[in-house]
């Protein structure tokens, strides 16, 4: 079995722990994420998906399990490791997985997604390669780049379908149809039972971020909870 390949079978069937925080917050901090991490694998998690060249060195180093490694550059258009640059740092932090956009969208760097692919495979060729996509069309177009995982990440945040409240399970339902890649189920999980449904329609694994690792996030669906609850 490859390297990629068990890789790969580490990721079947498990729960990914998307440890990320966003500029301007108290966890927005490198040791921190790293900490975060370190406890998603105690609680069970096969992997960890992370953001941004510092937290990835460190969590590397921290962590036994596949690390999914991505840069967040801006946020607007295509951001998430939005270029061939972005792709082969993330690949040198030691991440087995790096995410990419996996849209159809002008990249900065005016490469294709399947010239992306190929320059990365060229010079990081041991890295799988995992395209967030935002629709079925998107996920059949990094088939056909050559990536070796498909993801829903950026459904709901492209315009191309709509922001649904939970996972898109009905865009999974249509990439499955044709998909010859493993499928990783990502975006708006905030529950163990929507988990459980992106797994029923077939997932090989799901990704929750905000739910376990967003303190923020959490609290506030607390707090409108009591407010809304509180007597008059």
């Amino acid at each position: 079995m490859s390297d990629k390949n068990s890789i790969l079978e580490q990721l079947r069937g498990g729960l990914i722990a998307s440890a990320q925080a966003y500029p301007g917050e108290p966890m927005r901090d490198p040791r921190t994420m790293d900490q975060v991490a370190q406890a998603c694998v105690a609680g069970g998690a096969v992997g960890i998906r992370a953001q941004g060249l510092a937290d990835l060195a460190l969590i590397n180093q921290h962590v036994e399990v596949p690390v999914i490694g991505l840069w967040k550059d801006g946020h607007d258009g295509v951001f998430i490791t939005p270029t061939l640059t972005h792709a082969v740092a993330v690949a040198a932090t030691g991440s087995q997985v790096v995410a990419l956009d996996g849209t159809r969208r002008p990249r900065p760097d005016g490469l294709s997604l399947a010239q992306t692919v190929q320059g990365l495979r060229e010079a990081r060729p041991e890295v799988l390669i995992m395209a967030d996509c935002g629709s079925a069309d998107d996920a059949r177009a990094a088939q056909d780049a050559g990536v070796d995982i498909l993801g829903t990440t950026l459904a709901g945040y492209t315009g191309e379908r709509p922001k649904t409240v939970g996972p898109d399970l009905e865009l999974v339902d249509e990439i499955q149809a044709f998909a010859r890649l493993p499928l990783v189920v990502e975006g708006r999980i905030h529950t163990p039972a929507q988990a459980a449904q992106a797994m029923e329609r077939g997932a090989f694994a799901v990704v929750v971020g905000t739910a376990i690792t967003h303190p923020t996030t959490i609290t506030s669906w607390f707090a409108e909870a009591v407010k809304a609850g509180a007597p008059a």
